[in-house]
């Protein structure tokens, strides 16, 4: 199916303006997760402080290679798709989906080095810890969780977009697709950029 059929009378991509709508309505999803993150972190600054010195930063910086990696991956099969190189655009699709699962392997073993330590909510050990610390392993687990799970997703999407590709449905006419689906894999990207620093190199 021709691109122009998809135009609307702004001469806006119809599709790529859902894209964009959904990622406004994500974006302020984990706005608000990040504002209430700032509320706690000024009521129990020392304490979120304290607890980020326990944060793997050598799993969560290769995590943030891992993905940046990945945001490079999916933009250069954009690119080779729009060339008409359908084999090389699938094989960074592929590269793309690796990274992810990549990242999601170091982030079970990092939840589950913690979780092993007793560090999760309503352990033992964290209804004596303070409540600041309980704070930030909490919405550690909720706001990195919740990102996983929309990494889970991205990788489900540019699976379903690698077989599109092979099937000839994502071609050099028509690629807005997979140009939607590098959008949400960037931003997944962009959110975990900001968790990084909040979880662990918090001062």
């Amino acid at each position: 199916m021709s691109q122009n059929n998809h135009i609307g009378r702004l001469g806006i991509d119809t599709r790529k303006l859902g894209m964009w709508l959904f990622l406004v309505t994500e974006l302020l999803f984990f706005g608000g997760l990040f504002l209430l993150y700032s509320v706690y972190r000024s009521m129990y600054m020392q304490a979120f402080h304290s607890a980020a010195m326990e944060e793997n930063i050598v799993l969560g910086t290769a995590n943030t290679i891992i993905l940046i990696t990945s945001s490079l991956t999916m933009a250069l099969s954009i690119a080779a798709i729009r060339r008409g190189e359908k084999k090389m655009s699938s094989v960074f699709q592929v590269m793309t989906v690796l990274l992810g699962a990549l990242f999601l392997v170091n982030k079970y073993f990092e939840w589950g080095a913690k979780i092993s330590h007793g560090i999760y909510p309503g352990s033992p050990l964290m209804l004596q810890t303070d409540k600041g610390e309980v704070l930030f392993y909490s919405l550690y687990y909720v706001m990195t969780g919740i990102h996983g799970l929309h990494v889970i997703i991205g990788i489900g999407v540019i699976l379903a977009m690698l077989l599109f590709t092979r099937r000839e449905k994502i071609t050099s006419e028509s690629f807005v697709k997979l140009e939607n689906t590098g959008l949400y894999w960037h931003f997944v990207d962009i959110v975990w950029i900001y968790l990084f620093p909040l979880f662990y190199l918090i001062t």
